[in-house]
């Protein structure tokens, strides 16, 4: 129930993601005549009508005019010939000829001009005008060199903590800390360098990123990386909307952006040998999810020259403490503007005057090639990032040599301190500590003890139930990971146990190899998301009492391949032997005599494909978790029963299909989506079938039915759509007295249909009337961040009102960890 997936290692690539545009040049020419005489005119001005893109005739009174900053009108003018303005269609090459007339003198007197307006906004509406022409993709191919830095570094470090005895012959660490750059101590723990070149192109859009170099060094804790994981932050201010950890933040030069900033023209200076418009951004209501700083605009191309942002101290986001975006463009041949360097900085703190953590990027690109294409050789593959072989094997020579610039002091001394501070016991409990209250594990030299949250639970089957275990730790392999866990339950008298093995084969890409037995208590129909039936709080927060189990003797051997990022294929071949208990019965229908069976069992040959496109990972040595992507995720999940093999009772063939989706809407919030379908096909028990995901705790699971008991409604084939929006305090920010307490609106809509065919009902006698005659309903509102960890919804079922035992309406809570 947990929202943040668990901790893992840091992903060393940082790859810039850019919007599809097709803006093209506009090539105009042609030839100025005088209109009586029909003879060229020389030296005639030439200009796009609101623009500084021009050009003038030569001595035979021919132009060209060459360029992507073209608008809808071209004028000709010349002292003596009144001016003309003719029409022109963008993105073409088309000829256009002018004949000047003489103009009369004309005698006017003293003529006042008076602006009413917002400068800017003038300046603004060109830039957004411009927009499509000033991204570089517009350009058919573009490459080059890319240099990555990232560091982190430990922050807010107080005196007493440096003065602890634990330091003491180790106070030389502190002789690395920095303040010069910020108002807070800070003391390096990890820092990593990356060399590529980066090639795209167009038409057919591709790109391909090669990594020549990396270079690590520091504290690689699974646990901090994760959290610091989102700081892979796609920042392009030409966007409508910049994401910041999973938040819309409108973009300064957004289309809309008058509805959400003030703009002042503060200046116009040479930047860089530039002449640009200095304009100034604030926010016009301080809760809403926009940035404060400056930004430098050319004065001929509308370009962003140069921009400084920050997000707003009131924005609605946890644990950042403040973000700031600083990013450099230049122009490259006289022509094409391109990002020359980003850099990112974010202050992470998860309580106030606490020890927090900087995040630090920076990105610096050189040697530019524009429009030069590349074979399609180069763009083969599904792999958008390569790793070259040796990249983390080079020298400090070559780094010395390679790197973009030097880096500093500070920056040379982490490589120095760095393994020092990882051993000093009080920074490692800092960093332990953050693991255990993630992971539930606690590590021991070769081994980690945990997850401490299953140490105690009770159930009306095994009463107080009471469980050790754990795994072997990074220390002990990085290939292979080794658990296990033992329960006894002080009703039931009966010990329960369970262990695997899990060997990665390759680790690029990456294959695994599994084996896992256990013999425990289940219950059925639990979403993967919920909290395991042994869990303390699932034990104390319920509705319902917790006697619908199942005994089950396990035994899975399986193997997961990743062939790229995002694509993976999962084989495994699953033995169940299940025996009821509780009020759980395995009876014959009535007509032949009641009686009942003493066990069910399966052997299953499973095999699961997921697809999602463009997916980002962060990687520890045992787990992948996702970053996400901006595209629907699809997987298949396909399962052949086996009868008489390993003593399976039952032939049969199942398939699920599910696709989901985070919708990202702006400032409106986001709508997660999933939608499934299932079939089975072959004569089988209610519990080999499709039993719906219950939940008969107070927690909102983010997987079920949270209204619906478990063994309420079972399908041989099925259909179910969930569908969550979360407003992000869109509404609750425009309220003065809510808006410092930072809430969050939520709604959700579930919905399920299936049916039973006769013959599986006839094979065991049904806990109660199962079927779905019409669909299952049911709807939430909520308010998330209460606390900034906690969820509660107030939730309606709106069908099967009728049946026995049910909750018509019901209050539900969870925790959540996000920003």
């Amino acid at each position: 129930m947990i929202s943040l997936r668990l901790p893992h290692i840091i992903c060393l690539l940082f790859v810039l993601g850019f919007g599809s545009l097709n803006a093209q040049k506009t090539l105009v020419k042609g030839v100025v005549l005088d209109a009586k005489t029909n003879e060229p005119l020389p030296f005639v001005n030439i200009i796009f009508k609101n623009s500084k893109t021009g050009t003038t005739t030569d001595i035979d009174g021919n132009y060209i005019l060459d360029t992507y900053y073209a608008t809808d009108s071209l004028t000709a003018s010349f002292i003596g010939y009144n001016s003309s303005t003719k029409f022109v269609k963008r993105d073409v090459s088309q000829t256009i000829n002018f004949e000047l007339n003489t103009g009369g003198g004309v005698s006017i007197g003293e003529v006042t001009v008076t602006y009413k307006g917002n400068p800017a906004h003038v300046i603004l509406d060109r830039i957004i005008a411009l927009k499509d022409v000033n991204n570089r993709e517009k350009y058919d191919a573009y490459e080059y060199e890319v240099y990555n830095k990232v560091e982190f570094d430990l922050n807010n470090i107080s005196d007493e903590f440096m003065d602890r005895r634990v330091f003491k012959n180790l106070d030389f660490i502190f002789d690395f800390m920095d303040s010069t750059t910020s108002d807070k101590k800070y003391l390096p723990m990890f820092m990593t360098e990356s060399l590529s070149d980066y090639y795209y192109r167009r038409d057919p859009k591709s790109e391909r990123e090669l990594i020549k170099a990396t270079k690590v060094s520091g504290v690689s804790n699974q646990s901090i990386s994760q959290f610091l994981g989102d700081m892979y932050q796609n920042v392009n201010v030409y966007e409508n909307y910049i994401g910041v950890f999973g938040k819309s933040f409108v973009s300064p030069i957004a289309d809309f952006g008058k509805r959400f900033y003030k703009y002042y023209l503060l200046d116009s200076m040479v930047v860089d040998g530039s002449f640009c418009y200095e304009i100034k951004f604030e926010p016009k209501q301080i809760q809403e999810p926009v940035f404060s700083g400056t930004m430098w605009i050319n004065d001929t191309t509308y370009a962003i020259k140069r921009i400084e942002a920050s997000i707003n101290d009131n924005a609605n986001i946890n644990f950042i403490n403040g973000f700031s975006v600083e990013q450099r463009y230049k122009k490259v041949d006289g022509e094409y503007w391109m990002l020359a360097k980003d850099k990112l900085v974010v202050d992470f703190t998860v309580a106030k005057n606490s020890m927090g953590l900087y995040g630090r990027k920076t990105t610096t690109y050189k040697d530019f090639l524009i429009n030069e294409l590349k074979p399609d050789e180069m763009f083969n593959g599904l792999e958008r990032v390569v790793v070259e072989q040796g990249a983390n094997e080079k020298g400090e020579a070559y780094w010395n040599e390679n790197r973009h610039d030097t880096l500093a002091e500070n920056e040379q001394n982490i490589y120095k301190m760095v393994d020092s501070v990882k051993n000093v016991p009080a920074f490692r409990t800092f960093i332990d500590v953050v693991q255990l209250v993630f992971t539930g594990y606690k590590e021991v030299g070769l081994f980690e003890i945990g997850p401490y949250f299953n140490a105690y639970s009770f159930n009306k089957v095994e009463g107080h139930r009471f469980r050790v275990g754990g795994r072997t730790s990074n220390s002990f392999s990085t290939n292979l990971m080794v658990e296990g866990y033992l329960a006894y339950g002080l009703k039931d008298m009966e010990f329960k146990y369970g262990g695997g093995l899990l060997y990665f084969l390759s680790k690029d890409p990456r294959h695994s190899v599994s084996f896992n037995y256990s013999k425990d208590v289940e219950q059925l129909g639990l979403s993967q998301n919920a909290f395991s039936e042994d869990n303390i709080l699932s034990s104390v927060l319920r509705r319902n009492p917790n006697d619908k189990l199942t005994g089950v003797e396990e035994f899975k051997i399986g193997t997961e391949r990743f062939w790229f990022n995002g694509f993976s294929t999962d084989l495994t071949v699953t033995n169940r032997n299940m025996v009821p208990l509780g009020s759980i019965k395995y009876n014959l229908p009535d007509a032949a005599g009641g009686t009942s069976v003493s066990s069910i069992q399966t052997t299953e040959v499973g095999i699961r494909t997921r697809f999602a496109y463009q997916e980002a990972f962060v990687s520890g040595e045992f787990d992948r978790i996702s970053l996400g992507t901006d595209y629907p995720i699809l997987e298949l999940s396909l399962g052949f029963g086996l009868k008489d093999v390993l003593g399976g009772d039952y032939d049969y063939t199942k398939a699920v299909l599910s696709l989901s989706d985070n919708i990202k809407l702006g400032t409106f919030g986001r709508t997660n989506v999933k939608l499934q379908a299932g079939k089975y096909w072959g004569t089988l028990p209610f519990p080999v079938l499709e039993i719906h995901n219950g939940n008969e705790t107070y927690f909102f699971d983010n997987s079920a039915f949270n209204l619906m008991n478990f063994f309420e409604f079972i399908s041989d084939q099925y259909a179910s759509a969930m569908v969550t929006h979360h407003f992000e305090g869109f509404f609750l920010n425009k309220i003065p007295l809510m808006r410092k307490l930072k809430w969050r609106e939520v709604v959700t809509g579930r919905a399920v249909i299936g049916s039973l065919q006769d013959k599986n009902k006839q094979t065991l006698a049904l806990p109660s009337n199962i079927e779905l005659e019409e669909p299952y309903l049911e709807t939430a509102v909520g308010i998330e961040n209460i606390f900034k960890i906690i969820r509660v919804d107030a939730l309606w079922r709106l069908t099967h009102l009728d049946r026995p035992d049910i909750q018509k309406f019901g209050i539900r809570a969870t925790f959540e960890i996000q920003f």
